[in-house]
């Protein structure tokens, strides 16, 4: 059985999860009530600092699922996303709309990496 290791852990979830060498990130959102490109600026360094703390970078991420509360900020999303992903190691990725935890949210995204 391989160890499991877990990455600011709280009651309800832990940020980070790692097991046989593959990095599960938690749902990670910005400021809210800020702007989708800051939303996802932000969103995007938390996840830059988590990958490190998991021993991992953004140039091993597998997966990425993007949730916008509205697919009319697809393009702004992605105009900051097609700057922050490494060239050459795209990975799997979907996106969709959905109601998030609050209305003052714009974007959220999950991650999964090796490490």
């Amino acid at each position: 059985m391989s160890d499991i290791k877990r990455i600011d852990t709280g009651a309800r979830m832990s940020q980070a999860v790692i097991h046989n060498g593959t990095v599960y990130l938690a749902g990670q959102v910005g400021e809210p009530g800020t702007s989708v490109t800051e939303q996802t600026n932000s969103i995007l360094g938390k996840t830059e600092a988590l990958l490190a703390e998991a021993g991992s970078d953004k140039t091993k991420i597998l997966q990425a699922v993007i949730w916008l509360a509205d697919m009319a900020d697809f393009a702004e999303m992605n105009a900051v996303w097609d700057a922050w992903v490494a060239p050459g190691h795209a990975p799997a990725r979907a996106c969709g709309e959905a109601k998030l935890a609050t209305p003052d949210y714009t974007v959220e995204i999950i991650i999964v990496a090796a490490q």
